[in-house]
């Protein structure tokens, strides 16, 4: 079952991303999701700047992700499945879910950062239509520069 997330369920979600961004600790340059505070989840929900999604399979929650409207973009970000939850469609089946959010919206086209490093999370994007649309150099909240490609997917009317 996958659904909009509500406040008391703000802090699995953190949970959910901690463990699912761990092994991106010790890159180059880590993570910023990893020193992310549960209060900065906390309060972009609060503020109605950010939403998010749970992915419960048999009552327990596997996966989570973040995501907010720009204009006439739903950006997502935070795609959280931890290492023990991988290879179920977990991610697949969220960005489903939040593809038909987005039509339900009025919205189509959605689009997420992803590192260039990350090979693998490009591929699985791409793997479902997303197409890189942007390279760029960024400045993450802890301050280090990290090479991004912005992916897009445009969702038909």
């Amino acid at each position: 079952m996958i659904k909009l997330g509500n406040e008391a369920e703000i802090v699995i979600a953190h949970k959910l991303m901690q463990e699912a961004f761990e092994e991106y600790r010790f890159l180059e340059v880590p993570s910023s999701a990893i020193n992310e505070p549960v209060d900065s989840l906390r309060n972009s929900f609060r503020n109605g700047s950010e939403k998010f999604i749970l992915c419960y399979i048999d009552g327990n929650p596997l996966g989570s992700l973040r995501f907010k409207t720009k204009g006439q973009t739903l950006y997502f970000s935070r795609v959280s499945v931890p290492p023990y939850a991988r290879g179920r469609g977990i991610a697949k089946s969220m960005l489903s879910w939040l593809e038909d959010y987005t039509k339900k919206e009025g919205i189509h086209k959605l689009q997420c950062k992803v590192r260039s490093s990350l090979t693998h999370n490009v591929l699985l994007y791409q793997s479902i239509g997303y197409t890189v649309t942007e390279e760029e150099m960024v400045t993450n909240p802890d301050k280090f520069p990290v090479s991004i490609v912005v992916m897009e997917k445009l969702l038909e009317q």
